[in-house]
């Protein structure tokens, strides 16, 4: 059990019989009243984020999660087996546990939120970019340069216009943590 003044950003907990995890916190001592804590939860099965207030000195159920990477190896009729980098343990996840899964490649490195105490997988997030080479073209017909065709690729579609095929595009999965887009851009555009 947590209280109120164990809340960290990050922490997960049981609320309303769900996982949640704490997205934001602040601790508010009024002058006349009780103390309280406003938090943003974020369910960690939906994704849904919920702002919820806490009286403070409440207890929780605070629940340990574990984040591992694993390896996409192939899909078959059981979802995604994926293959734990450290132990080589393998794995089945549902297709629809895995969100862009028709961007996933494979060898692909997923991480994955587990429920510590009874080792199911909670999340499965793909990493915040993946390359993605162009396999054909379309030309553009006169008078339609306006217009947002997507392309085909080798793992998916290509925004904008590329212009020849083997072009490899990075695509953005996930918006950057605040204040970290700018060493994000310069660590994926320094590698190349």
């Amino acid at each position: 059990m947590a209280s109120t003044a164990d809340f960290r950003n990050g922490m997960c907990m049981i609320f309303k019989d769900e996982i949640y995890t704490i997205v934001q916190f602040q601790h508010v001592k009024p002058g006349k009243g009780p103390a309280f804590v406003r938090t943003k939860l974020k369910n960690v099965k939906t994704g849904k984020v919920i702002d919820n207030t806490f009286t403070a000195g409440v207890k929780v159920d605070e629940v340990r999660v574990e984040r591992r990477q694993y390896q996409y190896l192939y899909k078959d009729e059981m979802g995604f087996n994926l293959m734990n980098t450290e132990t080589f343990e393998q794995i089945s996840l549902p297709e629809t546990m895995v969100e862009n899964s028709d961007l996933m490649k494979e060898s692909q490195i997923l991480e994955i939120q587990f429920h510590a105490d009874t080792e199911t997988p909670l999340t499965a997030e793909m990493p915040a970019f993946v390359e993605l080479r162009v396999i054909q073209t379309i030309e553009g017909e006169k008078g339609n340069t306006a217009s947002s065709t997507a392309f085909p690729l080798s793992e998916g579609r290509a925004p904008g216009n590329p212009r020849q095929t083997g072009q490899v595009f990075i695509l953005g999965l996930l918006p950057p943590p605040l204040g970290q887009a700018q060493k994000i851009f310069d660590a994926v555009f320094s590698s190349q």
